[in-house]
């Protein structure tokens, strides 16, 4: 039996802060589908958002979460992420993580979509996640181990009540078992469940599906961030063009010059995503290419290095100046509920990063908060493991009878992706929302969640993973009938007042031997 104190599931910055944190006398474990440094975070490229300007202030952060957000966001977890943002990152300045500074040996500090101060640390220009994640390692003691390409299949439970550890399948199909005090959900977000994605191809839900599978309590998932600008080429994304383009003075512009923000938003191009997004998506509708006009950002190349290869691998010239975009799924802004610690519901489990739901992000991720979320949360709940006011866990086993896999009927990954882009992408109505669940279920969604996947593929348990996490963000779409942030239907193109303070939560609950489903109506938090 493999007996650890931490069990980390996922590898990114939210995972590596927690186990660097941790104290060193306790054995702790990481599991990681790919490689350690393979998934969103290390391709992230804007940076780290930070009140340290001189005339920046905690609270004015705040504020632009706040507004970023609809005002949907819990106000107490905003205070407590704004303030704490700047203490952390002096701490990862102070050990040697690689951002940039200027001659007089401050960070240099970028600006981006609805921020209203210069706040924006970022490492290599456009390289900050491979740079944080590089630093973050080496804080890494060796009291932690790591385990890659292992896929993590099921969290044991006691009666979904008290979560002790977890089954993964390596690439030869042999199942391990690990048991664990603390087991801990940082298994990112879902951006591959769309067809046009700037998420890395590790990110197809699996967090959100092994939580809801194990009865924990999941919140706003018809919040999903579609990013304004992802590079497209022939039909394609090729890759993210970083917001930081824009706050560098790049316009949003048709193949003519037509400025396309001017007149929609008093922060033209700076606008909160969902709007850029939405006013993308309408031109590319209407048969409009719409560009990145970078002539006025000197030294393009020299400030963004990893867009300038991405453009030039998929031929599209930086020295013509205009760089051909589309919007594509990003973010996730609901997920696992949890408390402001990293608890959920099921005792012993926790989730932190984007598969978690703070309450920190609200309707819409202000630019540059994930990643600081990650940080924040990430530390936090290595100070709570820490100190032991954690209640340790029996890890004996546990014998949970799930059913018998049945012959499986599963679509393909791209037909979930496109018909996702297609119901329940940017734009949303009643009829197409209904038109996905539909298809979603009509693949048996409770038999997938009860079923025994011991003997199935990965790519299989992907899939079902997949089909999963569609059908959590479509349910909660169909169920918030208004449009915020990034949650937009043109049936209902309004924010309605009595839904500010409502939020549609999914739990599975087992009562005497059977199984509900359950989209609890919209709850008043």
């Amino acid at each position: 039996m493999q007996k650890y104190d931490v069990l980390i599931i996922g590898s990114g910055v939210a995972a590596l802060q927690l186990a660097g944190h941790l104290s060193k006398d306790l054995n702790v474990i990481v599991l990681t589908k790919s490689h350690l440094k393979h998934g969103n975070s290390s391709i992230a490229q804007g940076g780290v958002a930070a009140a340290l300007g001189a005339h920046d202030h905690p609270h004015l952060h705040y504020t632009d979460t706040l507004e970023a957000g609809r005002h949907i966001n819990n106000p107490l977890a905003v205070q407590d992420l704004t303030e704490a943002a700047p203490s952390v990152m002096r701490e990862l300045i102070e050990k040697g993580c690689e951002f940039d500074f200027g001659e007089d040996g401050s960070p240099l500090l970028g600006m981006e979509g609805s921020h209203q101060q210069h706040r924006i640390i970022h490492g290599g220009g456009d390289q900050t996640g491979k740079r944080l994640v590089e630093g973050l390692i080496k804080n890494v003691g060796p009291n932690v181990e790591v385990v890659e390409n292992l896929f993590v299949y099921e969290l044991l439970t006691h009666n979904h009540e008290t979560c002790y550890g977890a089954k993964g399948k390596d690439a030869n199909g042999d199942i391990h078992t690990f048991y664990a005090d603390h087991v801990v959900l940082s298994t990112g977000g879902c951006g591959q469940v769309y067809e046009i994605t700037s998420n890395a191809l590790t990110v197809t839900g699996d967090g959100l599906a092994l939580a809801y599978r194990a009865g924990a309590e999941m919140i706003d998932m018809e919040f999903v961030q579609f990013h304004p600008t992802l590079l497209y080429v022939d039909g394609e994304a090729k890759g993210l063009v970083s917001e930081a383009v824009r706050g560098e003075g790049a316009k949003l512009v048709t193949s003519n010059g037509k400025r396309i923000m001017k007149g929609v938003h008093l922060l033209e191009d700076l606008a909160p995503r969902h709007v850029v997004s939405q006013t993308i998506f309408d031109y590319i509708q209407k048969d409009i290419d719409i560009f990145l006009d970078i002539h006025s950002i000197p030294h393009f190349q020299k400030r963004f290095p990893t867009i300038t290869k991405l453009c030039e691998q998929s031929g599209v010239p930086i020295s013509e100046g205009k760089i051909p975009v589309a919007p594509g799924c990003h973010f996730l802004m609901g997920g696992i509920k949890t408390d402001q610690v990293g608890r959920t519901n099921i005792n012993g489990l926790y989730a932190i990063g984007e598969v978690a739901c703070t309450g920190v992000h609200g309707a819409n991720r202000l630019a540059s908060n994930s990643l600081l979320e990650g940080l924040v949360y990430g530390k936090r709940l290595a100070q709570t493991i820490n100190y032991g006011n954690q209640k340790k866990i029996s890890t004996a086993p546990f014998s949970y009878k799930r059913k018998p896999s049945p012959l499986l009927h599963l679509p393909t990954m791209d037909h979930i992706k496109s018909s996702m882009m297609k119901n329940t992408g940017i734009v949303r109505t009643e009829e197409g929302l209904i038109r996905q669940r539909e298809m979603l279920e009509s693949y048996n969604i409770k038999e997938l969640l009860e079923m025994n996947y011991d003997r199935l593929s990965i790519n299989q348990m992907t899939t079902i993973f997949m089909l999963i996490t569609s059908w959590m963000i479509t349910s909660s779409a169909l169920g918030r009938t208004e449009s915020r942030g990034g949650h937009f239907r043109s049936d209902i193109p309004i924010e309605r007042d009595e839904w500010i303070s409502n939020h549609i939560t999914l739990q599975r609950q087992w009562e005497k031997g059977e199984v509900h489903e359950l989209i609890k109506d919209a709850a008043t938090t």
